[in-house]
């Protein structure tokens, strides 16, 4: 069973939908109290990180979710999940994250592509992950975002994409804290496939 947690920052249905397909039992509450009562949470979200971080701090899943790492238990950011995590980000002024993994979140700048980068494109292993087990490496998976996350520390990085001139961190894995900056709902198989892993981890 993985908790979603629900705090007002979008695409959960869908997130849901595509674990109900792969045969993951979940639940989506926005009671941060319950989370505790869960070994894997997923924290979905699309939008701004100065919304999404206030509104994460002030429904308490910021608390309840530094307990839920402190205890060792699993976790997976998606998108914005995935920025939430960080220590800064920079978009529409400078908010404070979560902090789990060292790193800001920084604007792509690019005067030859089109940004928001929205569309399918190639991930790179960067190590072995759990994520990605019994997936071809370069394997294509959608995007949408015009922020990118940019690890402290490179051990961190479990993969990265080439976009606007740059090779970002697209999948990060550090003692059972995931994230992914693409969306596995919306990649096909072989983004049920990462979902489906880090539900059997």
């Amino acid at each position: 069973m993985i908790f979603i947690a629900d705090y007002g920052a979008g695409n959960l249905h869908s997130v849901q939908k595509a674990f109900e397909y792969i045969g993951v039992n979940t639940v989506v509450s926005g009671d941060a109290s319950l989370l505790a009562d869960y070994h894997k949470v997923l924290i979905p979200g699309v939008g701004a990180f100065g919304h999404a971080i206030s509104s994460f701090n002030a429904s308490g899943f910021s608390d309840a979710l530094r307990e839920h790492v402190d205890k060792g238990r699993q976790v997976l950011g998606i998108c914005l999940g995935m920025q939430l995590f960080m220590t800064e980000s920079e978009e529409r002024g400078t908010y404070k994250g979560l902090g789990f993994v060292p790193g800001n979140v920084v604007r792509f700048r690019s005067d030859s592509e089109k940004v928001p980068q929205i569309g399918w494109n190639s991930v790179e292993y960067a190590r072995e992950s759990v994520l990605f087990k019994g997936i071809a490496d370069h394997s294509f998976f959608y995007f949408v975002h015009s922020y990118y996350c940019n690890p402290l520390h490179v051990e961190d990085v479990a993969a990265t994409t080439f976009f606007a001139g740059k090779k970002f961190c697209s999948a990060v894995e550090k003692n059972g804290i995931f994230a992914l900056q693409f969306h596995p709902e919306k990649s096909s198989d072989v983004g049920l496939r990462v979902l489906e892993n880090f539900a059997k981890y």
